[in-house]
């Protein structure tokens, strides 16, 4: 393995520090078939939501992001349900907003739908919280879940975090790695790790207290693991040459790794208790980013074995490997669906790199972006959108797209390059 120059290496535990180089969704391509939605601005509102916003344009925000809803009428303080159903909207969100003290306010709302059968109710939710005012955002995005799953059946993502490395190249000076945390929309984001030689692969713990990841420090590629809450990191594997791409089991008992213990990069399993460790693959190509199956009895992973790289899966029952993609000439850094039934994933044709999602029962593949650089997909825990690296004014920019390639939208950082992506799972 090639050793990187000796550098002065300086790195830095920050667990509360905010980042300077904060991201925010920019949606690129919407859908017109989308749920009509009217959301009347809450009673009572102001700017108080932290980044200057108020609860409603948060709301808002988060259900036209999903691609699931076409808000309509929007900042139209009309409370009328018979104005709401002439222009086309399916249900219409009410709140209202009281402060109880100088700390505290209660939050009120209803989902009402308009078309509600004869003889049934058409208040779908209605619900009231405490909160102070730093919690008034955690709250909208909270409500906005109550109300995609109430209207979709399927849990809303909006109180989820994304994980991701920025790299900054100060002029005249090396460049630096930092270690974010952010919430879903890029919003509140927070440096974990903050150093001076490279930093990739983050993953999440399925708890979500937990990140792994790769770290060069001292000219030498460790993985290790980071608890979010305190702060405190854990050196998890430190073997001679090869030490990444790790990936949690799904009840984060076990670590998939790539070590090249053996010479050549090979898949193995960690026992993250007795760091007893397991090989899966052993050839002469280079097999590397393993994933696991949601229900942990199979790895998805790359490897070159066929001369081009491919996405394989390993049986732990079988202890078979069989191939799985066959369309082009490059496919790579699978990530499997929350029902066992697709894979996200990076596809080269005709040169360009693109995020698509392949059936594993049909084997269809369908490209779901078009930009020509795009790769390191992460799956949202509810399977609908697809986290990615992107090039954008030549700089490198987070993007989603939804599973049926309707909704486009970027993320990009006000400051560096954002890299190597990690969606949370869900988080209470």
């Amino acid at each position: 393995m090639r050793r990187l120059k000796k550098i002065i290496f300086v790195i830095f535990i920050l667990t509360i520090l905010p980042s300077y180089a904060a991201i925010k969704l920019e949606l690129t391509q919407g859908v017109n078939s989308a749920i009509p939605i009217a959301i009347v601005p809450f009673a009572n509102q102001t700017n108080n939501v932290p980044n200057n916003t108020t609860m409603t344009a948060v709301i808002q925000t988060d259900l036209q992001n999903s691609g699931e809803f076409r808000v309509i009428g929007a900042n139209n303080p009309s409370t009328d349900l018979a104005y709401w159903k002439k222009q086309s909207a399916n249900d219409v969100i009410l709140g209202k907003i009281q402060q109880i003290n100088a700390e505290q306010y209660q939050v009120s709302f209803q989902l009402i739908n308009l078309y509600a059968p004869a003889g049934q109710t058409n208040i779908l939710l209605d619900q009231k919280f405490t909160v102070t005012q730093s919690g008034l955002r955690v709250l909208a995005h909270h409500i906005s879940n109550l109300i995609y799953q109430q209207l979709t059946g399927v849990r809303g993502i909006f109180s989820t975090k994304i994980a991701y490395i920025l790299v900054q190249r100060p002029q005249n000076q090396p460049p630096q790695y930092n270690l974010i945390v952010a919430d879903e929309d890029g919003f509140d984001p927070r440096i974990l790790l903050r150093s001076s030689q490279p930093l990739m692969s983050p993953t999440w713990m399925p708890n979500g207290k937990k990140l792994a990841y790769v770290s060069f420090e001292n000219n030498q590629a460790s993985i290790y693991e980071q608890d979010l809450r305190t702060g405190n990191r854990q050196l998890i594997s430190q073997y001679p040459g090869i030490n990444n791409a790790p990936a949690f089991s799904p009840n984060g008992n076990r670590l998939a790794l790539v070590l090249t213990r053996t010479g050549n990069p090979n898949i193995y399993i960690m026992d993250l208790q007795t760091k007893q460790l397991t090989q899966i693959t052993n050839d002469y190509s280079i097999d590397t980013e393993p994933t696991w199956s949601p229900d942990g009895k199979s790895i998805y992973f790359t490897s070159n074995r066929t001369g081009d790289p491919e996405i394989y899966r390993y049986d732990f029952a079988t202890r078979q490997t069989s191939r799985i993609t066959f369309d082009g000439n490059y496919n790579a850094r699978a990530c499997v669906s929350p029902d066992n039934n697709m894979i996200a994933l990076m596809h080269r044709e005709n040169g360009l790199f693109s995020i698509a999602k392949q059936d594993l029962s049909s084997g269809k593949l369908t490209i779901l972006t078009q930009a020509g650089l795009d790769d390191s997909p992460s799956l949202a825990p509810n399977g609908k959108m697809v986290l990615y690296g992107s090039r954008f004014a030549d700089r490198g920019v987070l993007g989603m797209v939804s599973m049926d390639g309707r909704v486009k939208l970027r993320l990009p950082a006000q400051e560096g390059s954002v890299q190597d992506p990690a969606w949370s799972p869900f988080l209470n």
